[in-house]
């Protein structure tokens, strides 16, 4: 334990105290948020991300030692183990130098080498590596019964084995290649990529070193799908010298040169073809994690993006043949009435579609119409900034990439067993912009379309990264428990689905007036209560606190502070409150109150902004009432966009044309840029400049930097 302490320490760079706290508290079941949340005092404030940083770590550092420590058994169980290789397995870093070291001892399927010592040339291999001297290799081979050609080989299998199973040259050819090799890839013979998307794979080179992940990824899928082949390149003779310097321990014996053959056709048949796929899965490995990584910054942008409450919506779900579907939404977000018009090709109804449009709009009130981004959209965004002229009301366009896998699962022929698929889309796609978060986690994160090679990447650690990135999200901005649907709810922290079951079969008849009624329910335990209680709010009940992020458990802290500031929670929202609140000094309070530094400046801070949403600080998303079209484009004009997907070479930027405008990397600053991750995020609201247009392909490149 000590051990791996030490090593999180140095890995994430972390005070021990701090690491064997959030270890403590995850073994007695406390979730990320709960601990980051609520127990910073212990933690000395760290967040959700470096608690999970220090579970998983743990985990590897856990499973390492592990399996240090069952190599270790199993080489002293063959009575081979010295203190020097113990001490060698117990300092590796990562679980290939742990393997490197045991695979001398491994035990091995049928291989050449193991088929010759059972010839019993073993002796003669032994013989020969010890590089005698006025003794040729026909005197070596006398005392076996074996015909001489047919002893050497195969003592040439054992001693090309005995080199393979260095784990010094292993990781000495190992470092080589990675250092100074090159990836290099070739169109195949029969390779059929009529859209030419790997073009620049069909003749390409690039250092292993530096090469991007992206780059890595999108290699491998070519590779899969034949249209490439992959080698890596690298010096073997230099590698061979290298070998055969440290190999040949007298120069002047007769076996050097069968001894080198014995090198060759170790590099040749088991080193290099081992050490090329290590290399391509730690490149794939590190890829992978890059990639999910910023999957993940993605989709928490994306899940904070600032919602358009207390607004009647109009879900406007485009389509030609099938026509348009329109779903009315209340300002809670329920559906009021269904409609569908066919504005479009082949009916082209444009003046019948219009009068309905605007009946709507004027019956029910609508202040915003939300139109999907996919088939039939931008001539959606056409007919409707025609048809709504005159009328005070605006429109957006909204992502709906995942709201046809909502709208055919499950839960939403549970919502909505009566609609049809495309009904229950152009829900969704109105409520995206009353309540994002809400709506979004209903749905698979892998379908938002906020990742980038998402289908190439380990599946199973990608999962993990976006549960983890929904239940960071949904318990910051925490959730009105007497609303909140069971899609949210189950990312709440530390809410079972029999506790979740309990909440929504009490909401489905009553409204929670106070938190200790959630305490209460059958199905809730006192564990239960502690973990999740701070993140479910009650904004209308009959305890004011019950509206913040301030958990029961402080609830008297809180009011000692207000009583001793002379001031009543009822005047939470005065200005007078809040600057007295805003003037305390949290040191002196800390001594006074007897408690720590983070619980108080967290609960200072809930009374100045009490259930304040942290996604309302965020600029308002871009509503309009007109289109742009590329024609009306020219290079260096000023426009506003939404950042639609950060990838690793740019971001696509929704200007309001059919397609998203590229920021390639190169355009985001006049400085070098690692990572457009520094530069946008998801959601962002932005001044871009057109860069340059390309009319026949409809594609419009975009610019962060003003040209003078």
């Amino acid at each position: 334990m000590d051990m791996i302490i030490k090593q999180l320490m140095n890995e994430l760079n972390l005070q021990e105290n701090q690491i064997q706290e959030v270890l403590k508290m995850l073994s007695e079941g406390a979730t990320i948020p709960f601990i980051a949340r609520y127990r910073k005092e212990r933690t000395k404030g760290l967040n959700e991300d470096q608690i999970r940083a220090i579970e998983t770590s743990y985990k590897y550092q856990k499973n390492l030692l592990e399996r240090k420590e069952d190599v270790i058994r199993l080489i002293d169980e063959k009575k081979m183990l010295t203190e020097e290789l113990k001490n060698n397995i117990l300092s590796c870093q990562k679980l290939s130098e742990v393997e490197d070291l045991y695979r001398p001892y491994k035990e091995k399927k049928k291989t050449k080498a193991s088929e010759a010592i059972k010839l019993g040339l073993e002796p003669l291999a032994k013989k020969i590596m010890s590089f005698p001297i006025n003794c040729s290799l026909h005197d070596l081979c006398k005392n076996y019964e074996i015909e001489e050609n047919k002893a050497l080989e195969n003592a040439g299998y054992i001693i090309s084995e005995w080199i393979s199973d260095n784990a010094f040259y292993r990781k000495l050819i190992r470092n080589y290649i990675y250092n100074t090799g090159l990836i290099t890839t070739k169109i195949k013979k029969d390779a059929n990529d009529e859209k030419k998307t790997y073009q620049m794979y069909y003749d390409y080179q690039e250092k292993i070193k530096t090469i991007k992940h992206f780059r890595v990824l999108a290699i491998n899928r070519a590779e899969k799908e034949k249209i490439i082949t992959v080698s890596i390149q690298f010096d073997k003779e230099f590698i061979k010298n290298k070998l055969t310097e440290k190999i040949i321990k007298n120069p002047q014996s007769s076996v050097v040169n069968f001894v080198i053959d014995c090198i060759d056709d170790s590099l040749k048949r088991l080193i290099l073809p081992s050490i090329e796929r290590e290399i391509r899965s730690d490149l794939t490995e590190k890829a992978s994690k890059l990639a999910i990584n910023t999957f993940s910054k993605n989709l928490e942008n994306l899940l904070l993006t600032r919602p358009i409450k207390k607004t009647r919506v109009l879900g406007f779900d485009p389509a030609f043949r099938t026509g348009c579907k329109l779903a009315v939404l209340n300002e809670n977000g329920s559906m009021e009435t269904i409609s569908v018009i066919y504005p479009h090709e082949p009916k082209n109804d444009k003046i019948g579609a219009t009068k309905i449009l605007r009946e709507i709009i004027t019956k029910y009130n609508i202040g915003l119409i939300a139109i999907g981004n996919g088939t039939a959209s931008r001539e959606s965004e056409a007919f409707v900034a025609e048809a709504i002229k005159g009328l005070p009301v605006k429109y957006i366009i909204t992502s709906e990439a995942g709201a046809s896998v909502y709208s055919a699962s499950p839960l939403a022929k549970e919502e909505f067993p009566d609609l049809s698929v495309e009904q229950r889309s152009a829900i969704s796609i109105g409520r995206r912009v009353q309540d994002p978060l809400s709506e979004l986690v209903k749905i698979d994160p892998k379908s938002i379309g906020v990742g980038e090679y998402q289908h190439d990447v380990n599946q199973s650690e990608l999962n993990s990264s976006l549960n983890f990135t929904i239940e960071k999200i949904v318990n910051e901005v925490g959730v009105n428990i007497n609303t909140a649907s069971p899609s949210i709810l189950k990312y709440i922290s530390g809410l079972t689905k029999t506790a979740i079951k309990a909440i929504t079969n009490y909401t489905n008849k009553n409204n929670f007036k106070n938190r200790l009624e959630i305490f209460n329910l059958k199905g809730i335990t006192p564990k239960i209560y502690e973990q999740a209680i701070g993140f479910l709010r009650i904004n209308d009940g009959d305890e004011i606190l019950d509206r913040t992020a301030i958990h029961p458990e402080s609830y008297n802290l809180t009011k000692q502070l207000l009583s001793k500031l002379n001031i009543d929670l009822k005047n939470i929202n005065t200005k007078e409150f809040k600057e007295i609140i805003n003037n305390i000094n949290i040191d002196n309070f800390t001594k006074e109150l007897n408690t720590d530094r983070y619980t108080l400046e967290d609960i200072k801070k809930e009374l100045l902004n009490p259930g304040l949403d942290p996604r309302d600080e965020l600029p308002s998303p871009i509503l309009k009432s007109d289109i742009l079209d590329i024609s009306n484009l020219k290079p260096g004009m000023e426009l506003q966009g939404t950042v639609r997907n950060v990838t690793s070479f740019g971001a696509f930027v929704d200007i309001g044309l059919h397609d998203d405008g590229l920021i390639h990397i190169s355009k985001m600053s006049k400085n070098y840029v690692k990572d457009p991750n520094d530069i946008l995020k998801t959601g962002d609201i932005i001044t871009c400049y057109v860069d340059s247009i390309d009319k026949e392909r409809q594609k419009v490149a975009l610019s962060l930097i003003k040209e003078c």
